[in-house]
């Protein structure tokens, strides 16, 4: 529903890392990649976009990105915690957002709150 999303990172190599391992499964892919920041999407489409901040980074937001099915929320959920990522939730129904609603939790390296769902 979003044309794109730019968060700042501290370390821009750790959170190319954990978002290269943590979108694979919902098919996105890292489309751009220079030495101030990185893009991903669909291929040759990126939506996310990765700016790094020396400063004090603004830490807190929230971007879900919606997967095919619940096999690509758990796939999601396993690449980020080995790429570096904490979990925040594991995969599962949540059904106080919804009696479909199915989806995992991971903080990335800059504590951003990243979300996979499918309803």
């Amino acid at each position: 529903m979003y044309d794109h999303i730019g968060l700042r990172v501290g370390d821009l190599d750790a959170s190319v890392r954990f978002y290269t391992a943590a979108l694979a499964p919902l098919g996105f892919v890292l489309c751009s990649r220079d030495d101030s920041g990185a893009g991903f999407g669909p291929k040759d489409a990126p939506a996310l976009w990765l700016h790094l901040h020396k400063g004090k980074a603004a830490t807190g937001a929230h971007v879900a990105f919606r997967a095919k099915d619940h096999a690509a929320i758990k796939k999601f959920h396993t690449e980020g915690l080995k790429a570096g990522g904490r979990d925040n939730g594991g995969a599962g129904t949540r059904a106080d957002y919804g009696p479909t609603y199915y989806a995992a939790f991971l903080i990335d390296p800059d504590g951003n709150n990243v979300e996979a769902v499918c309803t």
